[in-house]
């Protein structure tokens, strides 16, 4: 781990190591902390966003990406009380979340967990991955993110990043 910081909220304990486990079958019990997301489909994208993200997108894991950051979120209760079709209008008619993301792919790879369904204490588990040479675009990548009206909503947020050697 080469970092861990608080952007918003309440932060995470130091820890020397993360370890990502699919199944979660791993967990320690003497991990310091443990965050657990699910994949699911991309609630807030069109089938021509969802589709568009596919085709740049490259795996996770590819050789090269040795640089990864775990951005978990939590938004507010003003978030989770607008309906469906307000989040998305915020999420990308207001924010161009989607499109902004596109503008770093395939530079950037993502996957995104949630969490609230599990009942966690982050909504959002969101993994970056990227070569050392794009460290400087996923940094633009989330600045420009955070400037949106979208982020107005998010009231924790810690940022961690990790590199694979």
């Amino acid at each position: 781990m080469q970092a861990i910081a608080p952007i918003r909220g309440e932060g995470l304990p130091a820890a020397g190591r993360l370890a990502v486990v699919e199944d979660g079958s791993a967990l320690l019990s003497a991990a310091r902390w443990v965050l657990r997301g699910a994949t699911s489909n991309e609630r807030y994208a069109t089938r021509t966003e969802h589709d568009e993200l596919s085709r740049r997108q490259r795996p996770l894991g590819r050789p090269e990406a040795t640089r990864a950051t775990l951005i978990p979120i939590t938004k507010s209760a003003e978030w989770w009380a607008l309906s469906q079709d307000e989040r998305r209008a915020l999420f990308e008619e207001r924010s161009r979340h989607i499109a902004i993301g596109l503008e770093y792919l395939p530079e950037v790879s993502r996957r995104l967990h949630h969490g609230r369904d599990l009942g966690e204490p982050f909504d959002f588990l969101t993994w970056f991955e990227y070569a050392p040479a794009h460290a400087g675009a996923f940094a633009e990548l989330v600045k420009r993110l955070r400037a949106t009206a979208e982020w107005g909503f998010v009231e924790r947020e810690v940022e961690i990043h990790l590199a694979r050697e």
